[in-house]
């Protein structure tokens, strides 16, 4: 078993999560594994950023694939013992201008960016080593889909006790809702992107809650964060930030020092704590 540090980052052949991999390359003392959905994509990442001379090493990964991921925790469990730090980077978004019924779009997106998000945590937070350091990508639009919220919502996405089951509950409720067509009604914004991350930002409150529980001593520290608005396939061409630029963020997360203890449970942009 090595005993090398170990990092590993979610949907990174391409955009933010290519440009998290490039800098944790440079800046972690251990091996940085690229995961894609795609092996080929994968491996064509791979021989990009070897051509910068940088070492990335790449392991096939579908989020949305709960036998992929076991095999992923599987295989660092055997080779290293665990693992260092984790980022949570995939993640889908609908165009504006695309015709997809809203209630697909919503349950499309919802079953990859927080219900495949949950299971990966749910198979390798087990694995985060001792003063570990793990970073959901979340997004600023969690911040103004919370205010498009009903107050009652609002104040249950907003509270310091909600768990894991009751988050669960409530974004199955508004899949369900924008199928039934009265998401609206019962207190949604009409943004399935932005509840996906309301969703991302709540779970990571949540985790960082049953960390401090179960795992006090332990110095991990885990946090959601926005990269901001960045030129990639996704948010389009129009953005000011490029991919590098938006890495600084969740790369400033994954990289906090042993003996800081915190942000922790944060959601966080610019490298600033954002009240949520």
């Amino acid at each position: 078993m090595s005993s090398t540090p170990v990092a590993v980052v979610t949907g990174s052949n391409k955009g933010i999560g290519l440009a998290i991999v490039r800098a944790l390359c440079k800046k972690f003392s251990g091996d940085v594994y690229l995961t894609s959905r795609d092996t080929e994509r994968g491996q064509a990442a791979v021989a990009k950023l070897q051509e910068e001379g940088l070492k990335p090493l790449f392991h096939q990964l579908d989020i949305d694939d709960l036998q992929s991921i076991q095999t992923l925790r599987d295989f660092l469990k055997e080779k290293y013992g665990g693992l260092n730090v984790l980022v949570n980077n995939a993640g889908i978004a609908f165009k504006a201008a695309d015709t997809t019924p809203f209630a697909v779009q919503a349950e499309v997106t919802l079953r990859t960016n927080f219900f495949a998000t949950r299971e990966i945590c749910t198979e390798l937070l087990p694995l985060i080593k001792p003063h570990g350091r793990v970073v959901n990508v979340s997004s600023m639009v969690a911040f103004s889909a919370l205010s498009g919220c009903s107050q009652d919502l609002q104040q249950r996405f907003r509270s310091s006790t909600i768990t894991e089951e009751e988050l669960v509950k409530c974004m199955e409720k508004f899949v369900e809702d924008t199928k039934k067509g009265v998401h609206v009604k019962e207190g949604w914004p009409n943004t399935a992107y932005g509840v996906s991350k309301i969703g991302v930002t709540v779970l990571s409150r949540i985790q960082a809650r049953i960390l401090n529980d179960k795992r006090k001593g332990d110095g991990i520290l885990l946090n959601a964060c926005c990269p901001g608005w960045v030129r990639t396939d996704m948010a389009g061409s129009k953005a000011p930030k490029t991919p590098d630029e938006g890495a600084e963020t969740p790369v400033y997360l994954a990289l906090l020092p042993p003996d800081a203890d915190g942000p922790h449970g944060q959601h966080v942009s610019e490298k600033t704590v954002c009240p949520w």
